[in-house]
């Protein structure tokens, strides 16, 4: 068992957000804000599958999770909120969300399948966030010169992604789950999340006005591909989950760790999945 522990987010989300928060970068701020953007209905999708695991399970399995999934649901729940309302910054500037209406139409064809599924598609996208998390914790140049507050935001989510790692996977294996449908899940997943990413982040540059500017793909390069790009600096551990032997708490988490031990003042406790 993982223990988890669910925090507030004391940060500012009420005063009006500069258009180019990220260090006045604007591909470093349209790939924030389409990760933003998946959030609300995915961290839903997220907790509905755990939900669901959790009564899959044999009544006498369930008191191994039972703790565990509701600290999961406590933490996915607070990222949904606070994304929400950072969203609707983005829908004040006129930023249109492109992603979300996709997400929903893929958990509407799983909605007849098993338990099973939705938390494959769970884990799998887990581990993308934490790949993306752990990588962003150790190499925080994405965020440089970025709005204060909001990177605040940005490294709290990530280091609760990396604490959750787990979740969904356990369940998943304790449910049957087989490697052989978990690696075909992850990339399907795989394939979805960086086509969606990269359609609402071209989406947010075009309403930006900075889609065709030199100066916006010489800062996606280095963004996702330089020396610690957050895509080349990923792929030894999107690799590692091909592995029979891969488990998440394989990955990285002492920058996380270290990170919500030093803001417990902005992101305090709530409630602990076990004493």
């Amino acid at each position: 068992m993982t223990e988890l522990i669910v925090r507030r987010l004391l940060v500012d989300l009420k005063t009006p957000l500069p258009r180019r928060w990220n260090g006045g970068d604007a591909f470093r701020t349209a790939l924030f804000d389409a990760l933003s953007m998946s959030f609300p209905a995915g961290e839903q999708f997220f907790i509905d599958a755990v939900k669901r695991g959790l009564e899959a399970l044999p009544a006498d399995g369930r008191g191994r999770f039972d703790a565990e999934v509701r600290a999961f649901i406590g933490q996915e729940a607070t990222h949904r909120r606070v994304h929400t309302l950072f969203n609707e910054h983005l829908h004040a500037q006129g930023f249109s969300n492109r992603w979300e209406p996709r997400i929903r139409r893929r958990q509407e064809a799983l909605a007849g399948m098993g338990p099973r599924n939705w938390l494959a598609v769970t884990a799998a996208t887990e581990h993308l966030t934490a790949l993306f998390s752990e990588h962003l914790m150790a190499h925080p140049a994405p965020l440089a010169g970025a709005e204060p507050r909001l990177v605040q935001l940005w490294l709290w989510h990530c280091a609760e992604e990396s604490e959750h790692r787990s979740t969904a996977f356990d369940l998943y294996r304790a449910l049957g789950g087989n490697d052989t449908w978990r690696l075909r899940i992850f990339r399907v997943v795989t394939g979805h999340f960086l086509l969606d990413l990269a359609r609402q982040t071209v989406n947010n540059l075009w309403h930006d006005g900075s889609l065709f500017k030199p100066s916006t793909w010489a800062s996606a390069w280095r963004t996702l591909f330089g020396g610690q790009g957050l895509l080349s600096g990923s792929v030894a551990g999107w690799r590692r989950y091909r592995r029979t032997d891969f488990h998440p708490s394989q990955g990285r988490d002492v920058a996380a760790r270290a990170w919500l031990l030093a803001h417990a003042a902005i992101a305090p406790p709530v409630a602990r999945s076990r004493a």
